[in-house]
């Protein structure tokens, strides 16, 4: 996951000589943003929930108490539960001058993308379970479910990506296969939660 933000840059930072390959690959977003009080997102937190308000890159979001702040390279925020490590959610950026998320590709092809080279290892066999766009205060958010099997587990991940700020946001979330039933709604509050505002 060190080369997470290398790889988001390779595949979503607008560059001279790279506009075709992301068109025929459509796998950049973007979003227009408002002027949200981020102080208002403080007040829909949820009961089992921690907020997060990072007023220097623009966002917020929740994430389940008892997840602790860890520093891992490359990686803007990353909250892991201490006991079950497959448990996290962690926030990337990578500067960006796409403005649409729908100029380049549906979110099922954005997502597809992003699991294939950026969220699982070439290794593990993933599978796009479903994706879909949304609409947050009127701005445009993909939002995605997948699968990643690695050899000695499967992880059950949820993501959401947008632009704002000019930066390409990618939030991921996820848990072991085991533990989805019990987790998946916790981690949807997470995704739900995530929104992007000016600063």
């Amino acid at each position: 996951m060190g080369q997470l933000k290398s790889l988001l840059v390779d595949l979503f930072a607008d560059r001279p000589g790279r506009r075709q390959a992301l068109a025929i690959g459509a796998v950049a977003t973007g979003l227009s943003l408002s002027n949200a009080n981020p102080a208002s997102f403080a007040a829909e937190n949820k009961k089992g929930f921690q907020d997060v308000i990072d007023r220097k890159d623009g966002y917020t979001f929740l994430y389940p108490f008892g997840w602790q702040e860890v520093a891992i390279q490359g990686q803007d925020k990353v909250f892991k539960d201490v006991i079950e490590p497959l448990e996290s959610v962690s926030v990337n950026m990578v500067p960006t001058n796409k403005e649409d998320i729908r100029d380049l590709g549906s979110p099922q092809q954005v997502a597809e993308a992003l699991i294939k080279k950026v969220l699982a290892p070439a290794s593990q066999k993933t599978k796009l379970v479903e994706a879909a766009e949304h609409d947050v205060d009127g701005k445009a958010y993909y939002t995605f479910e997948f699968i990643a099997q690695a050899p000695n587990y499967i992880r059950h991940g949820l993501g959401t990506v947008s632009i704002g700020n000019g930066k390409f946001y990618t939030v991921t979330t996820g848990a072991n296969e085991r533990r989805w039933e019990k987790m998946k709604d916790r981690l949807h509050t997470i995704i739900d939660s995530f929104k992007i505002f000016n600063v």
